[in-house]
Order: structure tokens, then C-alpha cells, then sequence
């Protein structure tokens, strides 16, 4: 295990800068049409969080490492294109962390209103797990049977996909 957090972990870093970096407005647009596409006009990319797995209990606040899933790992928080590319990436955060929580203690979250990283309209797509924000549109945590909520979450969810197999390609699944 300790190989593959590693190996994760490494890869991520030294992309960072150059093949992860964060799209310029013609890939915005790019990106935003491709997802107009799928019903989510001004997306330009997804947002999630993954456990990466730890192979042992850290040495300090190792509690705080434990996850819902009983194992000990750490929330990446990844935001990816519609080709799976990641164009942001956050680690370090133990995996006992909420989602919204590691993306609020990210770098990202200061600038999240700024023109530098979204045109007029442009937003992420995320799961129930985050708050709805200018630049952030997620699923609703309740339907309570309200079927245009309900259909709204299955849209988000079939464009979401893409999220969820960059993670598993990172992990190698």
C-alpha cells in the first residue's frame, strides 16, 4: 500500500504546474461546451473527493486518518475536465474530512470568485457533498420525491462520471 500512496502522491506533484494546471478561457470554453452538451452549459470541470489509502495508522492524530470506510487514508480533493485530465489537485487532508471541508482548506477556495479561473457564468460541478457557490453547482441533498430535483440529480450524476473515473485511473483501478 505504502508503493501505491506513493506512487499516487508523486505523480500528482510533480504534474502540477505543467501537465496540471488550471484551463486557460479558450479551454474554458472548450470544456463549457463540451458539458452544454450534457445539460450543464458553463461547466468547465468536475469536482470530488477520493480516499487515498494510507498503510498505516500516522503517527500523529492517526485517529483523524480514519475513514468512513475503516481504513486510513487521506481526501484528495481532484477537479478534472471532460477528459479526465486533472486541472486541480489538493491533498494531505485526513480521510476523516468531509469533502467541503478539504476543498475550504484548499488554495483554491480563496480564489474561487476570481476572473483569472472563470468567465461570466462559468462554474464546477460537484456531488450533494459540497454548497452550492457562484462558481460551484451540486446535487441536491434532499428530493423529498420532487422529481425535478430528482431529475436534475441524475443528470449531474451521469455527468459526474467522468470524476469518478479519473480517480479510479489515479488509482489505478
Amino acid at each position: 500500500m505504502v508503493n501505491y500512496t506513493n506512487r499516487v502522491m508523486t505523480a500528482l506533484e510533480s504534474a502540477m504546474g505543467h501537465e496540471i494546471a488550471w484551463p486557460d478561457r479558450q479551454e474554458r470554453a472548450v470544456n463549457s461546451a463540451h458539458f452544454a452538451g450534457l445539460g450543464f452549459p458553463g461547466c468547465i470541470g468536475l469536482v470530488d473527493g477520493t480516499l487515498v489509502k494510507l498503510s498505516q495508522r500516522p503517527r500523529d492524530d492517526g485517529e483523524t486518518y480514519f475513514d468512513r470506510k475503516s481504513n486510513y487514508s487521506m481526501n484528495v480533493q481532484v477537479i478534472c475536465d471532460q477528459k479526465k485530465r486533472v486541472i486541480y489537485f489538493f491533498a494531505g487532508i485526513p480521510g476523516s474530512c468531509h469533502d467541503l471541508t478539504c476543498l475550504r482548506r484548499s488554495s483554491l477556495w480563496g480564489r474561487l470568485g476570481s476572473a483569472q479561473l472563470f468567465d461570466n457564468s462559468q462554474y464546477l460541478l460537484g456531488d450533494n457533498g459540497y454548497i452550492p457557490m457562484d462558481h460551484l453547482v451540486c446535487s441536491y441533498k434532499r428530493t423529498a420525491g420532487d422529481m425535478d430535483k430528482v431529475d436534475f440529480n441524475t443528470c449531474v450524476a451521469h455527468a459526474r462520471v467522468g470524476n469518478e473515473h479519473c480517480s479510479g485511473i489515479l488509482k489505478a483501478r
